[in-house]
């Protein structure tokens, strides 16, 4: 059995194309600004379509029970993640500020 060099995985050719796809200091702001805002935004409409579920149950409207708790959980899902992250960001903050100069 002969075992073969791989050529695909050479550092040199993955070095320049990540180089590339880097933007400015303000284009990645500006992308992690857009970035941030639209997860708060998702979290927010997960969470007004579980409100929206919840009220036509409470109406007597036609809506399935599971579909209501389901609605529930992820917006308690979603939310509970963009805490743990906010959690993590200001954590490394912190860790950064207490840092030596």
């Amino acid at each position: 059995m002969a075992i073969h060099n791989i050529y695909s995985a050479e550092p040199n050719r993955i070095g320049p194309s990540f180089a590339k796809n880097m933007g400015t200091p303000v284009q990645n702001q500006q992308n992690f600004a857009d970035f941030l805002k639209k997860s708060i935004e998702e979290v927010n409409a997960s969470q007004k379509e579980s409100d929206m579920m919840t009220e036509k149950l409470v109406r007597g409207e036609n809506v399935d029970l599971h579909h209501v708790m389901i609605a529930s959980q992820k917006a308690s899902i979603t939310m509970q993640t963009t805490m743990e992250v906010r959690n993590k960001v200001v954590e490394a903050y912190q860790e950064i500020m207490r840092m030596p100069m």
